[in-house]
């Protein structure tokens, strides 16, 4: 069941505010990329009770698996079974020994 799931990359557009200020457009200006043969899986969950409500956050770890390289950034966000995910901090790229990447991880988590 390893790597059998797909994903779609969403890199953000720019789009100017109300005040002509360049801001990140998740709409029709971001580029949107499929991805097969990922493996995306839960790492867990945190809550946060705020003044007025409780916040539950939701991790994700995206893994690709040996030999595959993936075009994703860290201001990219992921969508996958009808969730759309941020990625949260840097994306590993594991040197495969003579060159290269051996696999790819990422840390992601449930946007609204």
């Amino acid at each position: 069941m390893l790597y059998q799931q797909s994903i779609t990359i969403v890199r953000p557009g720019t789009a100017a505010d109300e005040y002509g200020n360049s801001k990140d457009d998740w709409g029709t200006g971001a580029t949107r990329t499929t991805v097969q043969g990922v493996n995306v899986q839960p790492m867990g969950g945190s809550s946060e009770d705020t003044e007025d409500k409780q916040v539950i956050v939701t991790g994700w770890r995206l893994y690709t698996p040996r030999g595959m390289d993936l075009d994703l950034r860290e201001t990219d966000r992921v969508e996958a079974w009808g969730t759309t995910m941020q990625v949260t901090g840097k994306v590993a790229r594991w040197p495969a020994p003579g060159g290269g990447v051996h696999h790819v991880e990422a840390d992601l988590q449930e946007v609204d």
